[in-house]
């Protein structure tokens, strides 16, 4: 019998896959007939209200239903605009110089020697024709000529615009929802709309931060806003001494890929500025999540300013984004991780605004798998961490285990918990094995929303090494 250890180690290792645009644009030709949404602003609404959202896309033609899952959420079509061709465009210009003629003033006389206008019309002959009925047609035709997307062909995804009216009830569960249309040639690709609870505010051009613009107050709030080239989007608030802001972004998170953007993705960038412009944080994602959250203790009473903005200050109208603002619960980790399928356990919680920092998980009725946890305060939720369920028995590391002659001892069959949890550290754990034994040992943390990026390596009781790992290929996850 020989005895061998796993050791666990902090390591950060990042690497490009080649082959990735391929498999997108073999993709792209596949779908090419498909019908395709580019994104939806704004990509969420409050509890119980009623708001307009536009979204662009391609071969949206006979939008017969608007589909979104869940309960709660109704959307009805308001208008569909497609981009003319050249041959429209000639027709609408021939009517709208046809309408001009027949609306012209004319001059006559009203006996008395003074000039008045009158209308020049050539439908009846005592010149009383519905001159407004044409008035209106020609400001509707105005409206179509001026479409710039008559004339701008450089964004074929995004040519053809829709207009929704969305209802969301008061009662709808908050949180993420995919939107779809129904076309002549089938159902569009899912958006994502969020249900939320927060008041919602949407940005007003221009909003580069002007000392005449309106300050936001009443925290907590969602603010929507599009970044177009070369944008920054400002927000000034006022805020108080001692409140924990937290300020979270929603981007990647809402259109993950961008179609014919280079390098085809939003990099939002967050930061906050004092009143003097000062730049007290700044954050352009969050851990490996590429969408930014910042947190912040209030150091003193005053105005303060949001800034968002793309990382290299690209923009088109699908970088669409959602920054979250207020004294709302975040849980930044928990530990453990996860627990055993059937028994109840206790997580320790770490985070801003929490209500308590343990959380009691009754998991009687719960199968294995993952499942979100999320706490509550004041009302309001926070966001969700994953907790894994297992079938296994469940142990906790002992310190200290990160050196030669102080190895953990366990017996195979079993979940690890522990931590890394200083710059340096490492685990050990050790076991008796026999000649023909297949142990499979696999570390769950990245894709636990843990930072550490782990390495694994198996030793025999010399210390040789005998096998290594710092990437497994999960094809079930993101």
């Amino acid at each position: 019998m020989k005895q061998y250890r796993w050791q666990t180690i902090l390591f950060a290792f990042g690497i490009l896959a080649g082959s990735l645009p391929i498999a997108v644009f073999a993709a792209g030709a596949r779908n090419a007939r498909k019908p395709g949404i580019g994104y939806v602003y704004p990509a969420g609404g409050q509890k119980g209200q009623t708001l307009e959202v536009k979204l662009a896309g391609r071969l949206l033609d006979g939008i017969s239903e608007v589909a979104v899952s869940g309960r709660g959420v109704k959307a009805e079509l308001v208008e569909y605009v497609k981009p003319l061709n050249g041959k429209e465009l000639n027709l609408l210009r021939d009517r709208l110089k046809e309408l001009q003629e027949k609306v012209k003033p004319q001059k006559k006389n009203d006996g008395k020697g003074v000039a008045a206008d009158d209308a020049k019309t050539s439908e009846n002959a005592d010149g009383e024709a519905d001159i407004d009925a044409m008035r209106e047609e020609m400001t509707q035709i105005r409206e179509k000529l001026a479409n710039p997307k008559n004339r701008n062909r450089d964004n074929p995804q995004l040519a053809e615009d829709v207009t929704l009216r969305i209802t969301v009830a008061p009662d709808a569960e908050p949180g993420r929802r995919e939107l779809r249309l129904k076309t002549n040639l089938g159902l569009s690709n899912p958006v994502t709309f969020h249900v939320g609870q927060l008041p919602e505010y949407s940005e007003k051009e221009p909003n580069n931060g002007q000392p005449d613009a309106a300050a936001f107050s009443n925290l907590p709030l969602v603010l929507n806003g599009q970044i177009m080239p070369g944008d920054v989007d400002k927000f000034r608030l006022n805020l108080t001494k001692g409140q924990k802001l937290v300020m979270a972004v929603s981007a990647r998170e809402l259109t993950p890929y961008l179609a014919d953007a280079v390098p085809g993705w939003f990099q939002a960038t967050l930061a906050l500025y004092d009143a003097d412009g000062k730049e007290l944080a700044y954050d352009d994602d969050y851990r490996f999540d590429p969408d930014p959250v910042l947190f912040y203790e209030i150091p003193q009473d005053g105005e303060y300013i949001i800034e968002v903005k793309d990382a290299v200050y690209r923009g088109r109208e699908d970088f669409v984004y959602r920054v979250t603002v207020g004294e709302f619960p975040f849980v930044t980790s928990i530990f453990p991780l996860g627990g055993r399928a059937g028994d109840a356990a206790t997580v320790k919680l770490n985070g801003w605004n929490l209500p308590a920092d343990e959380l009691k998980i009754d998991a009687a009725n719960k199968q294995p798998g993952v499942i979100p946890l999320c706490v509550h305060n004041k009302g309001l939720v926070s966001n969700t961490v994953p907790f894994a369920l297992g079938e296994l028995p469940e142990s906790v590391e002992r310190e200290p285990n990160n050196r030669e002659g102080f190895a953990q001892t366990i017996n195979p069959g079993i979940i690890l918990n522990g931590r890394i949890d200083e710059p340096g550290d490492c685990d050990i754990f050790k076991f008796d094995g026999r000649e023909g034994d297949k142990i499979v040992a696999e570390v769950y943390a990245r894709r636990l929303m843990s930072p550490l990026d782990s390495v694994l390596t198996l030793t025999d009781a010399t210390g040789k090494k005998l096998a290594a790992n710092d990437d497994h290929d999960d094809k079930a996850a993101g």
